[in-house]
């Protein structure tokens, strides 16, 4: 598993291109908590509570237990970006240091999983609906007026992203800090009613944690997707790795801000499900299949207000889910382009065609697909191939680990001709980052001012393996038949099946593309130094 020749790539391509206003340590934070905090905290809670058969013991620890496996990936992903370039791209990167040979198959089964299944449709879907429902009062909506004002916020974003990028990052901004402290509101509320501050009815959650409601205990099936869906719902912590090339301290972002997002997020996931279970009984959580944060409003402000306010709420955190996911894809979409992973290629090399094919794939899976259950069958679809990506990278860095040496990582990754700066910081072309053909004119892409990293972070082997575990069971578990498989208007397999097959679509088509273009096709360093 050999790692290639990136400092000849580096030396061949480095330019100087016009600079442009970089991503800084608020944005990242956002690009993080947007893409966090959509509609899972304000829905999930209530059918996980469910399938725990109201054990208000195991209903913490799995969200616990979400957060220590989300910091695992964090680490390893900071593991992986501390060691290569700082670049565009994400996991496209760390996929290619994995698996560096055949060049060019690794990046197209990546871009094919990116471009065909990275759309922002769920939430563009949800926030349809959370409009009407907070322009009509009641749920109960024409879908395909839902789909059109789906259409209408994946437009929207991505013309503001195309046309007024500066206003696009100071929305997602602005959207980031409403969404803490819509959080920060719901957990002020539970801290008031805790005291006995407010006029509501005290609850008996807290009085035995561990018991089940009627002492029936939830099945293993049941306690699988309840913490399927815990861990579904913190989806969104990578976000940052993707757009490296544009924030303006990269290392500064890996190793503060980013954690900082995460940490932030789960405490407050946290204290948010604490302050439903100090509001809404233990009996209306099991037996309400609404919304658990309308429930919680409608007890602190009433019914009138709750049928306005929260679906309002909920409309404006998919919108920032939306802004950020359309942006950070759209880059990732360009550096597929720009190694040449994907068919017209030198079209999509450009910012804002790479908008437009995240808005058409958008469209068409939001559009396409029956009406019914289309929501949890979007967001499945768009989670479930990172799993198998996440299976590959985590064995891939306990092989880079085990073998530090002979792969040249960690500690043995700066070489012996290394250079101290002025500042006695470490230097080497190694840590510095390349911008195969940027566009002098593109305004969204300048090179990434090169900043020296006087550290690399090793992850913990114990943090390695129950991220690898965790997205093992994510990527199989699917595969199992619920016990309501026959009343599914879509079968339950669809979705694995479809994001498996996606992703050997990609490798196919690797295959099959140099007998179509009848070509010698180029990727990555071949492909930028033609």
């Amino acid at each position: 598993m050999p790692h290639g020749d990136t400092a000849s790539i580096h030396s061949s391509i480095f330019s100087k291109l016009v600079p442009h206003n970089k991503l800084g340590t608020l944005s990242c934070i956002s690009l993080i908590v947007n893409k966090i905090i959509g509609t899972g905290i304000f829905l999930n809670p209530s059918p996980i509570f469910q399938y725990l058969n109201g054990n208000v013991g195991l209903f913490l620890l799995f969200f616990i237990i979400g957060g220590i496996i989300i910091f695992s990936g964090l680490l390893i992903y900071l593991e992986f970006a501390l060691n290569l370039p700082f670049k565009n791209g994400g996991e496209l990167n760390y996929l290619i240091r994995v698996i560096p040979n055949p060049r060019g198959l690794i990046g197209c089964v990546y871009s094919f999983s990116i471009v065909l299944l990275g759309f922002s449709s769920g939430n563009s879907f949800a926030f349809g609906k959370y409009v009407l429902y907070a322009a009509t009062g009641t749920e109960s909506v024409d879908d395909n007026l839902v789909k059109l004002i789906g259409v209408g916020c994946i437009t929207f974003c991505c013309f503001l992203h195309m046309k007024y990028p500066k206003q696009g990052s100071n929305l997602f901004n602005f959207l980031g800090i409403f969404k803490i402290l819509i959080l920060v509101l719901i957990i002020f509320i539970g801290v008031l009613a805790f005291g006995g501050f407010l006029n509501l009815q005290p609850t008996d959650n807290f009085k035995d944690i561990w018991a089940f409601h009627e002492g029936t205990k939830p099945s293993i099936y049941s306690i699988s997707v309840a913490l399927l869906e815990v861990i579904y719902s913190f989806k969104g912590w990578e976000n940052v790795n993707y757009v490296l090339n544009e924030v303006d301290d990269p290392y500064h972002i890996l190793t503060v801000a980013a954690p900082l997002a995460v940490l932030l997020t789960t405490v407050l996931y946290f204290m948010v499900i604490l302050a439903y279970l100090v509001v809404v009984p233990k009996d209306e959580m099991l037996s309400s299949g609404v919304l658990i944060a309308g429930i919680f409003f409608n007890k602190v402000f009433g019914a009138s207000v709750t049928a306005r306010l929260l679906p309002i709420l909920i409309s404006f955190s998919n919108l920032g889910n939306v802004l950020v996911v359309s942006y950070a894809h759209s880059v990732v979409n360009q550096e597929l382009a720009y190694n040449n992973y994907i068919p017209f290629s030198c079209v999509f090399q450009n910012f804002n065609y790479s908008l437009m094919l995240h808005w058409l794939v958008t469209v068409v899976v939001l559009v396409a697909p029956p009406s019914s259950e289309i929501y949890e069958f979007i967001v499945n679809l768009y989670i479930y191939p990172g799993t198998w990506i996440n299976v590959i990278l985590t064995a891939g860095l306990l092989y880079l680990k085990f073998n530090k040496k002979k792969e040249n990582w960690g500690e043995f990754h700066l070489k012996e001709d290394e250079e101290l700066s002025e500042d006695g910081s470490v230097v080497s072309d190694e840590l510095q980052t390349y911008y195969p053909h940027r566009s002098e004119t593109d305004p969204l892409l300048p090179p990434c001012e090169f900043k020296p990293r006087p550290k690399i972070i090793s992850t913990p082997y114990v943090c390695v393996f129950i991220f690898l575990i965790a997205n093992i069971f994510l990527a199989v578990f699917p595969f199992v038949q619920p016990p309501n498989a026959a009343s599914l208007d879509i079968p339950y397999w669809m979705f694995p099946v479809l994001g498996t097959g996606v992703l050997v679509l990609g490798a196919v088509f690797y295959y099959i593309r140099p007998y179509v273009t009848k070509k010698d096709i180029k990727y990555e360093s071949d492909y930028i130094a033609s």
